[in-house]
């Protein structure tokens, strides 16, 4: 499950990370590297902000349950569970993020499409609208982050060739 993935797609129950999404929705990239040492992996995301590459770094602990991952997020206070619901490993994967803010207990679901490239087949583009369904989630309300250029850590923002968008 390590090494660079993109993520393409995303849904949340939450009405300002989804605002949020939307006023930017452009493609992450992540890198994934997995600690063995400390039985867990870090996940590196860059995206773009104000015309340049920003990073961020997130250590991520394994669980005993394969396709189970937990991390908090300080700046919310929210304790996160990660799944990775289905995947080929070297095309896509389905992930389901359930989170518990503290101390309010607001509990959040969101859903991303995570791939290889930046782009993804009808069908797992079917797959990932099948799984917003199942927990209940309007698939209208997806928002599929657009490609904008190559962001790599440390890197100004190179712009794209071409405005890709996959249509949900």
């Amino acid at each position: 499950f390590s090494g660079r993935w993109y993520e393409v797609g995303v849904v949340s129950t939450c009405p300002h990370y989804m605002q949020r999404k939307k006023s930017d929705p452009v493609i992450v990239a992540l890198e994934l590297k997995h600690v063995p040492s400390q039985h867990n992996f870090t996940m590196t995301s860059s995206t773009f902000k104000n015309g340049s590459c920003r990073e961020t770094l997130t250590v991520i602990s394994l669980t005993s349950t394969p396709g189970r991952f937990f991390h908090h997020v300080a700046r919310f206070g929210a304790d996160v569970d990660c799944f990775v619901v289905d995947t080929n490993y070297n095309e896509y994967a389905l992930m389901l993020q359930l989170s518990t803010e503290k101390p309010s207990g607001n509990k959040t679901t969101i859903v991303k499409l995570y791939s290889r490239t930046m782009s993804v087949s009808p069908l797992v583009l079917g797959k990932f609208k099948a799984l917003i369904r199942l927990h209940g989630i309007s698939e209208d309300t997806a928002i599929m982050n657009q490609h904008k250029g190559e962001c790599f850590p440390g890197d100004q923002m190179k712009e794209a060739a071409a405005n890709h968008q996959v249509a949900v």
